[in-house]
């Protein structure tokens, strides 16, 4: 029995330490393309940070795995927030990565977004939602461990309205009225500290209102507007094994985004939701094992969500 635990533990840190090194290699490329330091210190930080996250989740006890997620959110987050937009002088809010399309400045702003939010989902899914997101880092502090009922499909659309304004308003100021200051410098930290507490105040406020951490990231979120395209096409995804499954339904009951669980474990496919977050709250609530963390190609998209 003492020689069966280490090879369990072993097994159980494959994923993280998969993600630290994949990670790395691409900060390593970035690094050789570019000539810069700054990838291969910002993205091997963040991938040992998230991997980091995601091996203490594999190995704490189950009352204890949520540890493993604030201390990957803290140290990425931060990193991302003090060191890349204050200290770096750099708006990395979505804003941001439109002022570096817009004026031609393909920057941090620009790298973070390709990397986290476009081709980084084609392989981790929404992985960056769950473990490194800033905001989430607050959010995930606050009370309502478990979510409520999901809002009417409608409020969703708010979220694209979010988007489609912020992408308006940046090709606004700079194609109409000739700003290119929202990226960098003072101009461009104060809209991304400003853009950040508005964020904050937003988030929280509905998170009390809705009794619910993650209100923003389901209605008010506008960089989702990427995600839910890419993230179909992720190769990272929870696989469900009906064989396992008793149907007692703890999965769907703590999804933090509602997910209906279930629903993907009656089709025999794995959890094709681009609202997945890879959070693995669900695989914690399991008690037979039926869900886990697998790697495939499967056309994501298709929605089953709880609605109240």
């Amino acid at each position: 029995m003492d020689a069966i635990k280490p090879n369990l533990t072993i097994k159980k840190l494959a994923f993280p330490a998969g993600i630290v090194v994949v990670f790395w290699a691409l900060a390593v490329v970035m690094w050789q393309a570019s000539g810069y330091i700054q990838p291969l210190i910002l993205f091997g930080y963040i991938g040992t940070a998230v991997g980091g996250g995601l091996g203490l989740y594999a190995v704490l006890p189950k009352k204890r795995k949520p540890i493993g997620r604030k201390v990957a959110l803290t140290m990425a987050g931060l990193m991302l927030f003090v060191f890349v937009a204050i200290l770096g002088q750099e708006n990395i809010q979505f804003e941001g990565l439109w002022f570096g399309l817009f004026t031609g400045f393909a920057q941090a702003a620009v790298m973070h977004y390709l990397v986290a939010k476009v081709f980084g989902p084609l392989l981790f899914g929404r992985l960056w939602c769950g473990w490194a997101c800033w905001t989430v880092m607050v959010l995930d502090l606050l009370p309502f461990t478990r979510p409520s009922a999901r809002l009417p499909k409608k409020y969703e659309w708010i979220r694209y309205l979010h988007a489609g304004l912020s992408i308006g308003v940046t090709a606004l100021l700079v194609f109409v009225f000739g700003f290119e200051g929202g990226l960098k410098g003072m101009s461009g930290i104060t809209w991304f500290v400003i853009g950040n507490l508005f964020y904050y105040g937003l988030g929280i406020g509905l998170a009390y209102a809705l009794k619910d951490n993650r209100a923003f990231c389901k209605y008010i979120c506008p960089i989702t507007a990427i995600l839910k395209l890419t993230t179909r096409f992720a190769l990272l995804k929870i696989r469900t094994d009906k064989n396992l499954c008793t149907d007692c339904g703890a999965c769907a009951k703590i999804c933090p985004m509602n997910i209906d669980i279930p629903a993907y474990t009656k089709d025999k496919t794995r959890v094709l939701s681009t609202e997945c977050t890879l959070c693995q709250t669900c695989i914690s609530a399991c008690t037979t094992d039926a869900l886990k963390m697998t790697v495939g190609f499967d056309l994501g998209g298709r929605e089953y969500i709880q609605r109240g």
